[in-house]
């Protein structure tokens, strides 16, 4: 039984207002902001603005992320020991105020850096990005798993997170690449300056917000049982076999969303031979999470969520293979058509990211309820996960690209492609996508704890 939160009375639901799950929910808008921008104009702004060759440009994006993959157990298990110690989590996700002026670091190469250098600079920048990412997102995605609510409230508290992050990734997918259309190193710059103000703002506000809920909700500080080190957190993590699954499955589909991001700066460039439709087309994609949200949080009372991420899965995986023939219409019709598909994944991408994340708080409980979890140790893993799969997209893409012959250039002197390079191109935004969310739908399917917790 849920225990009550102070001032609750005993045996009522405990339920938080509209207002405090709004501001714990703003600071999703920041965190979309640097999830969205990178994964969606990195690639492209290495490879056709500061001419750095494709398979470079994808390690550039790859190797900061096994930083992450280190880093996010251990700020897991120490989010935990600062739970324990001062009764809250805030204290690492100050850090996140500073995110945005590693964005700005980021698109603010130096004149004359290209190639190796400009991904060298990049490289290091996005590192430190990551870092100060993590010490705000461990903590702060952990607040649902900390609260004293049932299994339908957790996942209304992240219906919530989900609504304010879509605005996030829906403004800056759409003012992004619109800021940064004239193709320019300053259009960039310009670009991530602007984007860095809100996502200041929007830390500071999370931070109000966290405390708030977990007063209004009540906070469940973490046990010190199954040992205090990050390694011996890892494996309790790594032994809870549905956690597990539905790691291994957050894994292929945020490889699969990273690379249908990172992939669309090309298709619109390429093969529509119209750069302005990336803002457009992302607009599509996350405006739909909107209103998708609420309606599969719906769906989810009656069915459970398990069945839920199964068919957003396989709806994604669908739209990713229907782009293949919508992409190859001529005239008109293929935006049209193209933008019909697009929206549909983006139904689909809501369901995404609704279900996976509103499961884990349900795994949490469930291996606390046995006596064998962490609550920061599964949000650890969980971060480093997410952070290696928006890694993970676009350097499978900018492989594709590489054995297509992509050839890179800079902004003044835009190179031509060959028929092969666009083959891959397009395969590489429809058919890979596919399969990868297809592998993404076989470890779903061994997940088995769905249901009232």
């Amino acid at each position: 039984m849920t225990a009550a939160a102070p001032g609750q009375a005993a045996g009522t639901p405990v339920r938080a207002g509209r207002g405090t799950l709004t501001l714990y929910a703003s600071g999703s808008v920041g965190m979309g902001v640097w999830v969205t921008v990178p994964g969606l104009l990195l690639l492209y702004f290495l490879t056709d603005v500061l001419g750095v060759p494709a398979f470079l440009a994808g390690l550039t994006l790859l190797l900061p992320k096994l930083v992450d993959i280190v880093v996010h157990p251990l700020l897991g298990s120490r989010s935990d020991r600062q739970a324990r110690r001062f009764g809250h989590r805030r204290r690492m996700m100050r850090a996140g105020v500073l995110l945005g002026a590693a964005m700005v670091a980021l698109f603010s190469v130096p004149p004359g850096l290209t190639g190796g250098p400009a991904a060298l600079w990049a490289g290091c920048w996005l590192t430190v990005g990551n870092l100060l990412f993590a010490s705000f997102q461990v903590p702060y995605l952990t607040t649902p798993s900390d609260l004293r609510v049932g299994y339908h409230e957790r996942t209304r508290v992240i219906m919530f997170r989900m609504v304010l992050l879509t605005l996030g990734l829906l403004g800056a997918g759409v003012a992004a690449p619109a800021l940064a259309a004239a193709g320019d190193r300053g259009a960039y710059a310009r670009m991530a300056l602007l984007l860095a103000v809100m996502m200041a703002f929007s830390a500071v506000v999370a931070l109000v917000g966290v405390r708030r809920l977990t007063d209004a909700c009540g906070f469940r500080v973490p046990g010190e049982r199954d040992g205090r080190s990050a390694l011996a957190d890892l494996r309790v993590a790594w032994r809870d076999r549905d956690y597990r699954a539905l790691v291994l499955s957050y894994l292929f589909t945020g490889t699969t969303t990273h690379l249908f991001l990172a992939a669309l700066p090309y298709v619109t460039a390429y093969l529509f031979d119209d750069p302005r439709l990336t803002a457009l087309f992302m607009g599509l994609f996350l405006a739909p999470a909107l209103f998708a949200g609420p309606v599969w949080t719906a769906w989810s009372r009656q069915t459970g969520k398990q069945r839920g991420l199964l068919r957003a899965q396989g709806m994604f995986a669908a739209g990713s293979l229907a782009l293949l023939p919508a992409t190859s219409l001529d005239g008109a019709p293929r935006a049209a058509v193209t933008a019909g598909v697009v929206m549909a994944m983006g139904v689909a991408f809501a369901g995404l990211q609704l279900f996976a994340f509103s499961m884990v708080p349900d795994a949490v409980a469930a291996a606390e309820a046995a006596g064998s979890s962490k609550a920061g140790a599964y949000t650890g893993v969980w971060t480093a996960t997410e952070a290696t799969g928006t890694a993970i997209g676009p350097y499978l893409y900018s492989a594709v690209l590489a054995l297509g012959g992509f050839v890179s250039s800079t902004a003044a002197a835009p190179a031509a492609q060959s028929g092969t390079a666009l083959g891959a191109l397009l395969a590489g935004f429809t058919v890979l996508p596919a399969a990868l969310m297809a592998v993404a739908l076989w470890f779903q399917r061994r997940y088995t704890l769905d249901g009232a917790a």
